[in-house]
């Protein structure tokens, strides 16, 4: 007799909407890292901060994907650029930004 098999649907599933606080648990890290930089006064990065054009990443989601990177034994900038788009974690903890990795690297060195 032949075996069946589930075949996955992956034009089905490439179209099914995520959403974030379903997909990320209560007691997950990237929650936590979230709550954490909350209650941090970030005034004096903030005053770092130059005049220039354009608008600047907030110092929230630098640091948070420094954080959450480092918790989870990422720590290049490239990488953390990237883990920006595939990873819901690092996703959320960036709110949905996705820093360029220069900037990344630029707000570590400060």
């Amino acid at each position: 007799m032949a075996r069946k098999f589930k075949v996955p649907d992956y034009e089905a599933t490439l179209n099914t909407p995520i959403l974030l606080k379903d997909a990320l648990p209560q007691d997950h890290l990237a929650r936590f890292v979230v709550e954490i930089i909350s209650q941090l006064d970030l005034s004096k990065i903030y005053a770092g901060y130059a005049e220039k054009s354009g608008e600047a990443i907030a110092p929230e989601c630098l640091l948070g994907l420094l954080f959450y990177g480092y918790a989870n034994g990422i720590f290049s900038s490239l990488k953390l650029e990237k883990a920006s788009y595939e990873n819901l974690g690092f996703r959320y903890v960036a709110g949905g930004l996705h820093p360029d990795h220069d900037t990344i690297a630029n707000f570590r060195q400060t």
